[in-house]
């Protein structure tokens, strides 16, 4: 009878240690972004790029410290509102994620980047760009893209020097991303000599724009610019189109989706938007890029809107800081990770500066013709 208990009790021991070493085995990467409400199509797009990673980092079979692991996707949509980017932070936190790729904005992002930090783990922004992402001295704050200064400014240069815009209009959606953006475009402006004849704001759910481009209409601009998402930039455009103002059109990255012109009802006239992606790659960096977009769309069988191969270049560099600490434990790589100098992503070269900002950050300028976008240049 003490034989058979032995050997029961050995084998639920063994069980449960095989159960125990299974659990080590895996490794949890949460992922936020809004995928649901008006920018639900960008959070979508996020969230596979980082599903297509995982995918492809389990098909491979990856070996950390000598186990091999299994990664696990744990998605949460923060619908672009920073208490619920905050809940879904902390959400992670408590699920013991080993990493987080997102916010998706910026707004969420800032806000959720305290509680990552307070747990000690490491955070990658596949696409939130104001600045104070990276500057409020938290350790575990990273991002693969450039951020506001450069492309609000360059947008700024571009719409004095390239546009030839006289008289220049912008308007912000007040949020953290919206008016950053609108705000380093401004001083773009300025600083190349430019004008800037009005300044209004709406907020990021708006979709009655009257009011405030009929007060911009009286001030005659050749050039406006918007600090928001394509949410609201789509009907704006189409409200331009009904008050007779034929000016050109410009924004950050949030309007620079594959949706645009799709929102804005076809009422963009050739040429008449520029804006800009805080990213791009050219010459033989591109083909990696063309690959992964015609591998998400063979997958997923939709398009990428924008920053769905960012987030795929996050998650890798992530599991490749993992690898070479040999640890997942985010303490152990979180160091490995920001010297990270020489990753070569689908997005180009990935290195980190002391801030946790992309080194030599770029950006791809596009245009829209026959309702597609097609790129006008990359700059650095």
């Amino acid at each position: 009878m003490q034989s058979k208990l032995n050997v029961i009790v050995g084998a639920i021991a063994i069980a449960a240690s095989g159960a125990a070493m299974a659990q080590d085995a895996v490794v949890k990467i949460g992922h936020v972004g809004p995928t649901s409400g008006a920018i639900a199509h960008l959070g979508k797009d996020n969230e596979l790029g980082a599903k297509m990673a995982i995918d492809e980092l389990n098909a491979k079979g990856v070996t950390i410290g000598g186990k091999k692991v299994k990664f696990e996707l744990l998605a949460e949509d923060d619908a672009g509102d920073p208490k619920q980017g905050t809940a879904a932070a902390q959400k992670l936190v408590d699920s013991k994620v080993n990493g987080v790729v997102g916010h998706l904005n910026s707004g969420t992002t800032i806000p959720a980047s305290k509680i990552y930090s307070d747990a000690g783990i490491p955070q990658i922004s596949p696409s939130a760009t104001n600045p104070k992402y990276t500057r409020n001295g938290y350790k575990t704050a990273f991002r693969v893209v450039a951020d506001d200064v450069h492309l609000g400014g360059t947008l700024g240069k571009y719409a004095v020097t390239q546009l030839k815009g006289k008289s220049i209009a912008v308007i912000d959606d007040r949020t953290a991303y919206g008016q950053g953006v609108a705000d380093e475009f401004e001083k773009g402006v300025k600083a190349a000599g430019g004008k800037v004849v009005g300044r209004e704001f709406t907020n990021d759910k708006a979709t009655d724009f009257t009011a405030i481009l009929t007060s911009l209409k009286g001030k005659k601009p050749d050039v406006v610019f918007f600090g928001g998402m394509d949410a609201v930039a789509g009907p704006m455009l189409r409200q331009m189109k009904q008050l007779g103002i034929e000016a050109k059109f410009m924004g950050g990255d949030g309007i620079c989706t594959a949706e645009l012109p799709k929102l804005s009802a076809g009422t963009i006239g050739d040429s008449q938007v520029v804006c800009a992606e805080a990213g791009g790659v050219e010459g033989e960096s591109k083909k990696s890029l063309d690959a992964f977009k015609t591998k998400f769309k063979d997958k997923y069988k939709v398009d990428v809107q924008i920053y769905a191969p960012y987030v795929y270049d996050a998650v890798n560099v992530m599991v490749d800081a993992m690898v070479k600490a040999k640890s997942a434990d985010p303490k152990v790589y979180l160091p490995v990770l920001a010297k990270t100098s020489d990753y070569k992503g689908v997005t180009g070269t990935i290195a980190f500066d002391a801030k946790g900002d992309i080194k030599n950050g770029a950006l791809t300028l596009y245009t829209y013709k026959g309702g597609n976008r097609e790129q006008i240049a990359v700059v650095r």
